[in-house]
Formats: C-alpha cells, sequence, structure tokens
C-alpha cells in the first residue's frame, strides 16, 4: 500500500512539472509572435534613422527636402511607389534608370550604396515618416537652397511680345520659370547644381542637340528627361529660348526669396553659434553697437533675402570689420545663424538702439563651447514617435498560434495518461 502511495505521488509531482512546463512553454509561445513584431519594429526604425541621413546626404538634392521632387525629378513621397513591388523598387535604385538623371546606387553597378543601405531606401519609402525627414534634411544642412518656381517681370515678358515668334518665347519663358529655374538659375545664368543655358556655348549647338537633350535628359547629371511633362512644342519653345536667349531683356526671370527651412534643432543651433560668434559685434539681440550695424530692425530684415544674408555671412564685407565666415563655419551653421535671425523679423523694431559692449579679443575667435553643446542636435538617433504606427505594419499582432494548440493538447494528453495509469496501478495493487 505504501509503494502503491509513493507511486502515486511521484506521478502527481511528474504530473505537476509537466503542466508547468507545458504552461510555461505555451505563455513563451503566445508572446512569441509579440516578441517577433517588436523585434521587426526596432530593426524597421533603425532602419528609418539611417536611411533619413542616406536620403539627405545622396538624395535630397533631385528629390526635394521632403521626397516632394524638384523639376522633373518625380516625388518619391507618391503614394503609388509605398505599393510597389519590393524588387521593382531595388531594381530601380540599384540600377538606376536608362537615359534619365537617376544614377546606379549599388557598389556592383559603381554606385556608394550597399545591398543593405539600398533595402534601408526602399523602407524610407514604403514605410518613412517625409516630414521627419525633411528636418533631418535641414539639421544636416543638405536643404537644396534652389528656387523652384518664380514669375517673369510682366512689364519684361510684354516687351517679348514685340520679338519676332514673341509668343513663342514667352510661352517658353514662363516655362522656364515654373520649371527649370530651380536648377539653371535667374535669366538661366547657372546656379550650383546646373550649367547656364543662357551661354554663347549652348547657343552654338544644333536644334538637335539642344531638343534631344531636353527631351531625354543628360544620363550621369541631375538634367533629366522632360518627354513625359512638356509636350513637343513646348520643347520646341524651350529649344527656341536657349537659342536666342541673347535677345531676351536681362532680369525677366528673377531669382525669388526662398527662405532657408528652419526646424526647432537648426534654430537652437543659430543662437548658440550667434552669440559665441556674433553678438560681441552686433549686439546679444542684434541691436547693433558701435563696431557693427544692428541685424534686429525692420528695414534690413524686410529688405535683405535669405540667400542674402547667407551670402554676407560666407564672404563678409570687404572694406569693413566684417570677416569671411565660409572658411571658419559649414555651409550648415551659417543657414542655422540666418534662420535665427529671420526669426526676429515679426518683432522687430522700425528704429534699432545699438548697445555698448565690453571688450575682448576678436569676434571670429570661435567659442568651442556652443558648438560642443549642439553636438546631436542633428537629428539624428532616436526615430520620432511618429515613425511607430507606420513601423507597426511591418506584421500584423498575432494573439494565438495553432502550435499553442497542439502543444497544449500534447500536455493535457500526457498528463491525463499519468493520471489514468496511476489509479489503474492503485486498483490492481488493492
Amino acid at each position: 500500500m505504501n509503494n502503491t502511495r509513493t507511486y502515486l505521488i511521484e506521478a502527481l509531482i511528474g504530473l505537476g512539472a509537466t503542466l508547468i512546463i507545458v504552461t510555461t512553454l505555451g505563455l513563451y509561445m503566445l508572446n512569441e509572435s509579440n516578441r517577433i513584431n517588436e523585434a521587426q519594429i526596432q530593426v524597421l526604425s533603425a532602419q528609418l534613422d539611417e536611411s533619413i541621413t542616406l536620403y539627405a546626404e545622396n538624395c535630397s538634392v533631385c528629390h526635394g527636402l521632403k521626397g516632394e521632387g524638384i523639376g522633373a525629378t518625380p516625388a518619391l513621397n507618391n503614394p503609388a511607389l509605398v505599393t510597389m513591388a519590393f524588387d521593382d523598387l531595388y531594381k530601380t535604385i540599384s540600377r538606376g534608370r536608362f537615359d534619365t538623371a537617376m544614377p546606379a546606387w549599388s557598389k556592383e553597378d559603381g554606385g556608394p550604396l550597399s545591398d543593405y543601405q539600398i533595402e534601408e531606401m526602399i523602407a524610407l519609402i514604403q514605410y518613412g515618416d517625409w516630414n521627419v525627414t525633411g528636418e533631418r534634411v535641414v539639421n544636416l544642412g543638405f536643404a537644396p537652397l534652389v528656387p523652384f518656381t518664380t514669375d517673369p517681370d510682366p512689364v519684361l515678358l510684354a516687351e517679348v511680345a514685340n520679338l519676332p515668334d514673341g509668343l513663342t518665347l514667352q510661352t517658353a519663358i514662363q516655362i522656364f520659370a515654373s520649371s527649370c529655374v530651380a536648377c539653371h538659375g535667374a535669366d538661366g545664368l547657372g546656379s550650383g547644381i546646373a550649367p547656364a543655358l543662357n551661354d554663347p556655348l549652348v547657343r552654338a549647338k544644333t536644334t538637335d542637340e539642344l531638343t534631344r537633350t531636353i527631351t531625354f535628359g543628360n544620363a550621369g547629371t541631375l538634367m533629366a528627361g522632360w518627354n513625359n511633362t512638356l509636350t513637343t512644342d513646348e520643347i520646341n519653345a524651350m529649344v527656341t529660348l536657349v537659342q536666342r536667349w541673347d535677345e531676351v531683356p536681362a532680369g525677366i526671370i528673377p531669382a525669388p526669396d526662398i527662405p532657408i527651412p528652419t526646424t526647432a534643432e537648426s534654430i537652437a543651433l543659430g543662437s548658440n553659434l550667434y552669440t559665441a560668434n556674433c553678438s560681441r559685434c552686433h549686439g546679444p539681440e542684434g541691436q547693433g553697437t558701435p563696431r557693427a550695424p544692428s541685424l534686429n530692425v525692420k528695414g534690413l530684415l524686410t529688405s535683405t533675402s535669405d540667400q542674402a544674408l547667407q551670402q554676407i555671412i560666407t564672404s563678409g564685407v570687404p572694406g569693413t570689420a566684417m570677416p569671411t565666415w565660409g572658411d571658419r563655419m559649414t555651409d550648415a551653421e551659417i543657414q542655422a545663424i540666418v534662420g535665427f535671425i529671420r526669426q526676429w523679423e515679426a518683432t522687430a523694431p522700425e528704429v534699432a538702439t545699438p548697445v555698448r559692449t565690453g571688450g575682448g579679443g576678436p569676434p571670429w575667435l570661435r567659442s568651442t563651447t556652443a558648438t560642443q553643446s549642439t553636438t546631436g542636435s542633428t537629428g539624428q538617433g532616436d526615430v520620432s514617435p511618429a515613425l511607430q504606427p507606420i513601423a507597426q505594419q511591418a506584421r500584423p499582432l498575432q494573439t494565438l498560434d495553432w502550435r499553442i494548440l497542439v502543444l497544449a493538447g500534447a500536455g493535457l494528453s500526457f498528463a491525463f495518461t499519468l493520471i489514468a495509469t496511476g489509479f489503474s496501478s492503485l486498483r490492481k495493487k488493492e
């Protein structure tokens, strides 16, 4: 009888241990789908964070601040691309597109990106937040600071009508102002990213050469083909404009006043840099001092564009105490200062009241404290919470798995078998 009881106790202990194991494994498997989902979200968030920086450094110059596209370069913040097949996106990015300005980005095809980085770019297109991307582009100093569109001078445009085939030239001027000035600059005189079209060397090209370039673009450059955007007549009009630009009045296509984009981080950086490098001469709040004029005054801020302020800071003012800062600061730092100064415009006084400041060393002896305090303010690091709801789409949440049911069933079957065996043995021995 004692042996029977001992056997039954051992059987019950084994049954309890089995049930504990089955329950533990079941709970683990029940949470497995959540764990996998969280791991996928973490991986996707890391990919998105890295891809935003890759976009800023390599793609924003053509595809815009927030993926909106520039000129004939297509937008990437396009809902159609979100549902586009992964393989199609991968092929386009890695190999480029023939007869367009889109180069090959894969290392195997001579580009700078690895396979993993290309996958990160696809994650940005399909799951990214373009507002967060735009902020990162600004904070890293890669915002494309080119005029996107402008309006022709109405008086000069009316004068063009008096030229031979004036209506064609007027049409081309309006197209250029709305679509081409972004890269080729005011009056077609070129910019930092595209050559001048208002140039004797360009006018010397044949009609066929010019037509081919405008229609199909120029491979290996930022010049995209316009055959999907402009009609044949409009392309012919653009060729006419390029060939006869020397007849068009100067100033007919002005450069618009495009504000430098800012973020909270860039303004904070600009504030620190201004305090460390500019306030000694221009005053703590831009009021001006006996050394330098006021910056925080209505007349200056309303009559001076951001591009002009950036040029003044970068190149200095010859014959004055304003030094050249272009060899001391990066473009991103100078743009941050311009953005900080621009915020004064809303409350700037009509008349400035200069302040007197103490002495000290020359203002261009930069303080490292201000720059060091802004380290990490470029937008890198943790991905914005705005990305998380999008990342959740990576894998739907699963609450039950068929494997749990199988395991639980097997455990219960084993437990009932042990119980039945124990009681059967007990009856026989009694």
